[in-house]
């Protein structure tokens, strides 16, 4: 019989040592008394959207920061992840012509994975940073130790930050007619900074058409969806209560994010967190690679989807420019002969990571984009649908990802190299990436101006 903690009796990956169990345990004591952070209702709505996109009459977004940090729960970083989500959002809503579903890898996404578990600078060894949900990320004992403190930190960032997120929201702010407040600094100056203006007065020309013709732009709340990493299940677990819906009573969700998902390092099928996933109501999601055989991922899709519900499972398929092809055909057709209507989306970022020679991890954006252009002609080829796509990016002028209009090179990294893990695609790379999605589907779907605001 499933229920949130039946996890703790399978096998735990990346799963921290820490020193004192009755402090974690007081923690998560703490964290099921306080309320939750997102609601059935966002959940349910979220899943109904995803559907849609599983067959292509809307399109997924999902983007945000490799791992969030404490200290970026500022309205400046917040509005600035909210702005280049939007933007992209825009530029795939004229270019596609469907509604875009958005979904920020943001308040909770504060733990990472990692492929080991110590570091050694100078004949220390210490735990390896695992996210600020566990752990800092300055090189001593104190920092490194895992303090069961920190998950309280994050539920109560992750709070702050959804806070203002819905104030934005609510206010108007995502509104299409306030397109062209959504600019963030590095638009000055963009090579790309003309298409994207052309979009934005597209938009507002056919707000302005709208109106003469005496009708009435909508203006209803702009959903705005949150994921992260189920990783800390003490975390996941604490946050899942249960609630009805749709007349089924007593279903379980984790109220802690609308879309939880599981990576590769963590998609044991009888492990703890395939366990957890498999009995919370809300969508899911599973990252697959090179190192899963079409019968590991119908024996997955069945643990997490047996009843094959339209928009619970989303697999987020993640290679490498250099291996896709050998290896998502097979695992697309594993899935059609399994009749499992799950939604496919692309995460061209994390296979094809790699080492400069200085030692420092970069993504270079012509393997992202090579990537992104294979899995578009890979699902059209088999008959599929590629309904989204899932980016590490940042609304900073940061540079960790080489490559893109502005040409960075290597030697350009150590000028704003700030992600503490993974490298992030910054605001005008990922804007970039928006409107190169464009063009790998117009072949199928031509760009609209007077449609725009009636399906945002």
């Amino acid at each position: 019989m499933w229920h949130p903690d039946s996890w703790q009796a399978l096998p735990l990956r990346q799963f921290p040592p820490y020193p004192d169990p009755d402090a974690l345990a007081g923690a998560t004591a703490e964290l099921r008394r306080l309320p939750p952070l997102v609601t059935v209702n966002e959940i349910e709505q979220l899943q109904q959207q995803l559907a849609d996109a599983a067959i292509g009459k809307r399109f997924l977004l999902q983007g945000g920061d490799c791992a969030e940090s404490f200290s970026d729960c500022t309205s400046e970083r917040i509005t600035g992840k909210l702005k280049i989500l939007l933007q992209m959002s825009l530029v795939l809503l004229h270019g596609l012509n469907v509604p875009i579903i958005r979904v920020g890898r943001i308040a909770g996404q504060y733990a990472k994975p990692r492929s080991d578990d110590s570091e050694t600078r100078d004949g220390l060894t210490l735990p390896s940073y695992r996210g600020d949900l566990i752990n800092a990320a300055a090189f001593s004992v104190e920092a490194r130790t895992p303090n069961p403190q920190r998950l309280l930190t994050g539920y109560s960032l992750a709070s702050l930050t959804l806070n203002y997120i819905r104030a934005l929201t609510d206010s108007g702010f995502a509104d299409l007619a306030e397109a062209e407040h959504w600019n963030l600094d590095f638009m000055a100056d963009s090579p790309r900074a003309a298409e994207y203006q052309q979009i934005v007065e597209e938009v507002r020309r056919a707000f302005a058409l709208l109106q003469s013709a005496g009708a009435t732009p909508p203006r209803e709340r702009s959903e705005f969806f949150t994921c992260h990493e189920a990783l800390h299940l003490h975390y996941e677990s604490a946050l899942t209560r249960r609630a009805d819906a749709h007349g089924m009573p007593g279903r379980w969700y984790n109220m802690s994010t609308h879309l939880p998902w599981v990576g590769m390092r963590t998609a044991a099928l009888h492990g703890a967190h395939i366990e957890y996933l498999r009995g919370i109501a809300n969508p899911v999601a599973v990252k697959v690679g090179p190192g899963m055989s079409a019968a590991d991922l119908r024996a997955l899709c069945e643990r997490l989807n047996p009843g094959r519900i339209p928009g619970r499972l989303t697999l987020i398929h993640r290679f490498g420019a250099a291996r896709i092809n050998d290896h998502l055909p097979a695992l697309i057709e594993a899935v059609r002969q399994e009749g499992q209507p799950v939604l496919w989306c692309c995460d061209p970022m994390h296979g094809n990571t790699q080492l400069t020679s200085s030692g420092l991890k970069t993504r270079r954006f012509d393997d992202i984009l090579a990537e992104l252009e294979q899995a578009f002609a890979v699902h059209r080829g088999l008959g599929s649908v590629l309904g989204g796509v899932h980016f590490e990016l940042t609304g900073e002028a940061v540079t960790e990802c080489t490559g893109g209009a502005r040409g960075l090179a290597e030697h350009d990294l150590s000028r704003a190299y700030e992600s503490l893990v993974d490298p992030r695609l910054n605001g005008e790379q990922a804007l970039e990436m928006a409107l190169a999605i464009v063009r790998l589907r117009q072949g199928r779907l031509s760009a609209v101006g007077s449609t725009s605001a009636q399906v945002w």
